[in-house]
């Protein structure tokens, strides 16, 4: 990322992660079934292929199922690692960090008022249906994601990601998009944008084919088209995803693999009981319980991804009371963190304080937190006019599937539903099914207050407090539906600042505004564990939670 000079310093993670463990080398999918899975319920029909001695497909396990294949409309992780073997962003990520390098852009320029961005593309590359990329396919995607009228934005769709990282419709950042030549495509912005070649280089901007998408209309987030190193073969409905080699590749001599095939195994210790029977070559989302287990098998290795997450319990500001802050802060007060880190994470985690993780520059660490005082909670339940707790049961979203940052979210909610009873504050625990928990938080009319969170996408403070909490991101991430007039001018303030230091300053100012306001409660940052085979090589766990599996291969 630092290629573009000092518009943005961008959290450097080592790029030599790797495997670790004997002789080692992730708000998403739609499962309506949050548990007893046995291994063999999602396990595949034949074996994977081999070539000589050499195995030649991977099997991975994960906890639910894609949403949808078109990256465009999704924000969960579960989409974007699918989009992510199948779709090539102009830039990327190298493996295990957040820098930024090229990809389908060879190189780019910037202009020194930073309103212009000149890439040049890589040539000879084709999209899967044999197409060409071109300059003009990069303004047919980006038109098409920035345009609310677009004839290729099908019903039931939205951009909520274009929206929360390039502003909503009448106050874009992107001006317009450009075909200067076949080989060349300029960005010209409405103003400077700190973090543009970190929001480039997401996975949800890869580059679709645009005659998929004319032909494919609607089931284009069915049948993904891009030009990535594996192309889209077979899609069961919770149950697996096969990815075939992309022969025509335009990066020499990869992918390594000829297959990959990604299954939906709900249950943490159903996926656990696959890689130990070899019905999987890597899992993700280990149960801390199982982490023991893992570490004694000398067959598997222990894969940690780097802690750049945040769960979250958000406020519904649509329902009363959470509309008071009185209410909100006091819950906060009602809410053990340790003791959920302690009983669920095994040491896997730490309390979160603020939306965003202290390895990220921005953080402010003089920020204190609502500490457990279930006295001051109910004083503060007083305060707000509820002094006997609040008169109704609150609904309260728990997830349904397993994700990096929350290995159980049911039996989380369970706990806090333990400690705001103390408090006279009874809730009902939902969990419908991984879409339906999607579409519910996003419009906010059944939840009270839901259970989330957050893996960052791009080494920017930007992409967890504007991506999340800013008025422009409702509707879309922001499922609080919080409004904060001063936060917003702080956070687009630092958009447009080009100052290291003076963008971390409006960060630090930010946490505190919301902090005070408690729109969330931020509950654990934690470190993803993941387990896989030991001959399994080429697996670089990355910050952002999608990872390339096209270096991936067995000894």
């Amino acid at each position: 990322m630092n290629k573009w000079g000092n518009l943005a310093l961008v959290l450097m993670l080592g790029a030599g992660l790797a495997l670790s463990g004997c002789g080692g080398g992730n708000n998403t999918g739609n499962t309506g079934n949050t548990g007893g899975n046995t291994a063999a319920t999602n396990a595949p029909a034949s074996l994977p292929e081999t070539s000589g001695t050499s195995q030649d497909t991977l099997i991975l396990g994960r906890g639910g199922d894609s949403a949808s294949l078109d990256p465009a409309i999704v924000t969960d992780g579960e989409s974007l690692k699918i989009a992510h073997q199948v779709f090539d962003s102009l830039l990327e990520y190298k493996p295990g960090t957040s820098e930024v390098q090229a990809s389908l852009a060879d190189s780019w320029e910037v202009t020194p008022d930073g309103l212009s961005y000149t890439f040049k593309l890589h040539p000879g590359v084709k999209f899967h249906d044999g197409t060409d990329f071109n300059a003009e396919a990069v303004v047919f995607n980006f038109q098409r994601w920035s345009d609310p009228a677009s004839e290729y934005k099908f019903e039931g769709d939205s951009f909520d990601y274009y929206d929360s990282m390039f502003g909503p419709d009448g106050s874009r950042v992107i001006k317009e998009v450009k075909a200067v030549d076949e080989s060349t495509v300029q960005f010209v912005l409405n103003q400077p944008q700190a973090p543009f070649l970190q929001n480039i280089a997401m996975t949800t901007f890869g580059i679709a084919s645009p005659a998929a998408v004319k032909e494919k209309k609607e089931n284009f987030k069915n049948e993904p088209v891009g030009t990535g190193p594996f192309v889209f073969k077979e899609w069961k409905r919770n149950d697996s995803i096969t990815l075939d080699k992309n022969t025509a590749y335009w990066k020499e001599g990869l992918p390594k693999l000829n297959k990959v095939i990604v299954r939906s195994i709900p249950d943490n210790s159903a996926r656990f009981t696959a890689l130990q029977n070899g019905e999987i070559d890597l899992m993700e989302d280990l149960s801390p319980d199982d982490l023991s287990t893992l570490e004694s098998n000398s067959a598997l290795s222990k894969i940690e991804r780097p802690p750049f997450n945040v769960a979250y319990l958000g406020f519904n500001f649509k329902k009363k009371p959470f509309d008071n802050v009185k209410v909100r802060q006091a819950l906060s007060y009602a809410v053990n963190k340790q003791e959920i880190i302690d009983a669920f994470f095994a040491g896997q985690a730490q309390a979160a304080v603020n939306p965003m993780p202290p390895s990220l520059w921005g953080y402010n660490d003089s920020v204190k937190d609502y500490e457990y005082d279930l006295d001051k909670a109910k004083a503060m339940l007083a305060e707000a006019g509820y002094p006997d707790g609040l008169p109704d049961p609150v609904t309260l979203y728990a997830m349904p599937v397993s994700r990096p940052y929350m290995p159980d979210g049911k039996k989380v909610a369970e706990a806090i539903q333990a400690e705001w009873e103390k408090i006279g504050v009874k809730t009902v625990i939902e969990s419908p099914e991984w879409a339906t928990y999607l579409d519910d938080t996003k419009a906010g009319e059944k939840d009270d207050i839901f259970m989330l969170g957050w893996t960052g996408d791009n080494g920017d403070p930007d992409n967890f407090l504007y991506t999340l909490l800013d008025k422009d991101a409702i509707p879309g991430n922001n499922r609080a539906f919080y409004v904060n007039e001063e936060l917003h001018t702080l956070l687009t303030g630092a958009q447009k600042e080009t100052d290291q230091d003076k963008r971390s300053e409006l960060y630090k100012q930010a946490q505190e505004i919301i902090k005070a306001d408690a729109p969330w409660i931020p509950l654990v940052h934690t470190t993803p564990l993941l387990a896989g085979k030991a001959n399994l090589k080429g697996f670089v766990p990355g910050p952002t939670g999608t990872e390339y599996y096209s270096e991936i291969y067995f000894e």
